[in-house]
Order: structure tokens, then sequence, then C-alpha cells
């Protein structure tokens, strides 16, 4: 029975780190989505902030920011899309810290079990012996 629960003790162990890497690729995924909808938002600011000139521009000039207004428009659809990629592996990465949170409670769970039967047949055991036994297993 010892043995069952050193068993279970290290399927408990590698199942609390298999939650503790799901928990850090999460954190992971998450600080990426993060940078991205950053950088999007920035990106969007500047694209904002490029015809807010109180001065008179020449033709070329206007037509530069035009073409750089573009740049930045297309820039920005191309990091929603990394966004959109970014979130879906946010939700796969947090379904597979769930599973893992949950195997690990399992885990838990089965060792607790393992560990009362262990005492509850400890308790029948002594339970079994003769009066005069257990007096002499309590001192000895």
């Amino acid at each position: 029975m010892k043995g069952l629960l050193a068993r279970r003790h290290r399927v408990l162990r590698a199942r609390h780190v298999q939650h503790a890497l799901a928990v850090a690729d999460t954190v992971r995924a998450q600080d990426e989505a993060n940078a991205i909808a950053n950088n999007a938002q920035r990106l969007s600011q500047v694209r904002k902030q490029l015809f807010q000139t109180d001065s008179m521009s020449s033709g070329a000039a206007f037509g530069a920011y035009r073409e750089l207004a573009d740049r930045l428009e297309q820039a920005g659809r191309q990091l929603d899309g990394a966004l959109y990629d970014a979130n879906l592996r946010l939700e796969e990465k947090q379904g597979r810290r769930i599973e893992a949170n949950r195997e690990k409670e399992i885990a838990a769970r089965l060792k607790d079990q393992t560990r009362t039967l262990m005492a509850e047949r400890q308790e029948a055991r002594i339970a079994a012996l003769p009066r005069y036994r257990r007096i002499q297993k309590a001192e000895g």
C-alpha cells in the first residue's frame, strides 16, 4: 500500500509540474496577445496623428503622407489578423491549463483516498489483533 501511495504522490508531482507549465504557457500567450493589441493601438494612433498638422503642406508631402497612411493601414490589418491568431492560441492554452488543473485535482484526490484507505487498513489491522498484543504494540 505504501508503494501505491508513493506512486500516487509521484503522479501528483507530475500533474503539478504539468499545471505549472500550462499556466506559464497561458501567461506567455496572454502577454503576446497584449503586445500585439498594444502595437495595433499605437499604430492606429500614429495613423490618426499623421494628418493633424496645422501647417500647409505641398502636394508631394501630402502624397507621401497618404502613402504612409496606406502602409500603416495595411500594417494595422496584418496586426488584426495576428491578434486574432494570438487570441485563438490563448484560448487553446487556457483550455490546456484548465485540463491540467483538473488532472492535478484528480491526482490529489486519489492520493488522499489512498492515504485514507491506508489509515483505515492500519486501524482494521490493529483492531484485529488480540487485546494483549495491542497493548504490547502500543508500548513497544
